[in-house]
């Protein structure tokens, strides 16, 4: 697919654009609006193929649940081996979409590989994702950036007090939940490892705060976030962080969400998600 395409609609997505803004610049690097009609399927999330683990997996427990944090009730949803105790948890952060049913498949793989995984829903206060991509977007632009940290913060503190850990939490997280992840390495120094797929880094001067190792996956034609690799990794190295950094050749932006036809890449996904559980099996076990 034409690069032009891609970064159209991470544009689109990040910016973001409006719905009708994005098909009318689509429509002249296509032609016409019938073929940017014919393309769009193709770029966004297609959650029927969000079902690498089946929600009714027998090795697995699976279910919505509710808590309270900052004043607020947040909603999560949770998956973990049956009757099996003592194991290390993992915090998923979504994308700028929310908590969906992609997020919840990636929920139930960390789950099959012997976590207790829980991926909060940052629209909770909202009411929790809506079913709309653009209305999810919108209620994330209106998102309070310290607060929303907090909240997670607090989730993985309550996500460690569960009775089957082994009391060592990590997190992952994709775009806008990359982004977070790099931010809870920061503020939450009880974190025991982070993970950070094609996530906007933080302050250089804020990285001396850093106590987890983390591991940093990149996109090589996500230019948008790449741009702030360099200065992070200086950062890292000065305050001598244990970390990893993967950037994946000639792949976009999202290249592990399989539910996006035209962006996801199963070579470098699958080399990545193997990396994550071999970081997670050397830091939480």
């Amino acid at each position: 697919m034409d690069q032009r395409v891609i970064n159209l609609y991470d544009e689109y997505t990040h910016t973001p654009l409006s719905r009708d803004v994005f098909l009318k610049r689509l429509a002249l690097i296509t032609g016409s609006m019938a073929l940017a009609l014919s393309l769009t399927p193709l770029l966004e999330s297609n959650l029927a193929k969000a079902a690498t683990v089946l929600e009714d997996d027998e090795e697995l427990d699976t279910e919505m649940i509710s808590y309270e944090v900052n004043g607020i009730v947040m909603f999560a949803y949770t998956a973990k081996p049956k009757k099996k105790m003592n194991m290390g948890a993992v915090m998923v952060i979504h994308e700028n979409r929310g908590l969906n049913e992609h997020i919840k498949d990636v929920t139930r793989r960390l789950a099959k590989a012997g976590y207790l995984a829980m991926a909060p829903d940052a629209l909770s206060e909202a009411g929790g994702t809506p079913a709309n991509e653009d209305d999810a977007r919108k209620l994330f632009a209106a998102l309070d950036a310290k607060k929303n940290l907090a909240n997670f913060a607090e989730s993985a503190e309550i996500l460690r007090a569960r009775k089957e850990t082994n009391r060592k939490v990590g997190c992952v997280g994709f775009c806008w939940g990359g982004a977070l992840a790099n931010q809870l390495a920061v503020n939450s120094p009880k974190l025991n490892a982070a993970v950070a797929f094609y996530g906007r880094q933080p302050d250089p001067a804020d990285v001396p705060k850093i106590k987890a190792p983390i591991q940093l996956h990149y996109a090589g034609l996500d230019e948008r976030v790449n741009a702030g690799i360099p200065a992070y990794e200086e950062a890292l190295k000065k305050a001598g962080t244990k970390y990893e950094l993967y950037i994946y050749p000639n792949v976009n932006h999202a290249f592990h969400n399989d539910t996006s036809e035209a962006r996801y890449n199963a070579d470098a996904a699958l080399h990545a998600w193997k990396r994550t559980l071999d970081f997670f099996e050397a830091n939480l076990k």
